[in-house]
């Protein structure tokens, strides 16, 4: 044990800090309205923006993802969008589509086919001047990526 002596600091009085009071902070009903139209200002002054044809919502974005329904799994009667197939579609502003996809399983029997539709689908779509197909295995695809069209026209919803 430390034998250190214990101070012990004397004071003449304890001063209190003020305390709030309601009647300090009420506002009166115009400085209340017109915080508030001020919070507003720039939400309300905002002008909606057009989307870019090659973002998802643009033209462009629409028209791929358009030709890709039009794709049906041959065994599945889903086209491979609603069917969680695709990835991820990227446009470009110069027109180049790339599209990311997986296959239900690795030994689909349209596995050598399919990419090969897409990017003829892709590459046909006006605006489009080059598609590329990535065929990816990672996340493999479960049917958890099914749309709820998907699985309401499959009877599993």
């Amino acid at each position: 044990m430390s034998s250190e002596p214990i101070r012990v600091e004397e004071v003449d009085a304890e001063t209190k800090a003020p305390r709030a009071r309601v009647e300090d902070a009420v506002e009166t009903p115009a400085e209340t309205s017109a915080r508030k139209r001020d919070y507003l200002d720039g939400f309300l002054a905002q002008k909606p923006q057009g989307e870019a044809p090659n973002q998802p919502g643009g033209a462009l974005y629409e028209a791929v993802v358009d030709a890709l329904k039009e794709i049906y799994d041959p065994e599945i009667p889903v086209n491979i969008y609603e069917l969680g197939l695709i990835y991820n579609v990227e446009v470009t502003d110069d027109g180049h589509a790339a599209v990311t996809m997986t296959l239900t399983t690795p030994h689909c029997p349209v596995a050598e086919s399919m990419p090969a539709e897409v990017e003829l689908r892709v590459s046909s779509v006006p605006g489009i001047a080059i598609a590329d197909v990535n065929l990816v295995w990672d996340p493999p695809w479960d049917p958890a990526k099914m749309s709820d069209e998907a699985r309401l026209e499959l009877g599993m919803l």
